[in-house]
């Protein structure tokens, strides 16, 4: 089975909410900041990606 890049970062997303609970987005904030420091932008660009989702996860649940 071959998974697209979007079912891989939200599968990504899922499992960081269930590793990280509440703490996730500050777990996700914290890579991107270390992968801006040691210069990997293309590293930066996926885990924005995996933040836009995860934000996107958490206001969809909150709306319920």
């Amino acid at each position: 089975m071959n998974l697209s890049d979007d079912q891989i970062m939200w599968g990504a997303v899922n499992m960081l909410m269930k590793r990280h609970g509440d703490a996730a987005p500050v777990k996700v904030a914290e890579r991107i900041g270390e992968l801006v420091v040691e210069g990997d932008m293309l590293g930066v660009e996926l885990w924005k990606g995996i933040a836009r989702r995860m934000d996107a996860m958490i206001n969809s649940s909150e709306a319920h």
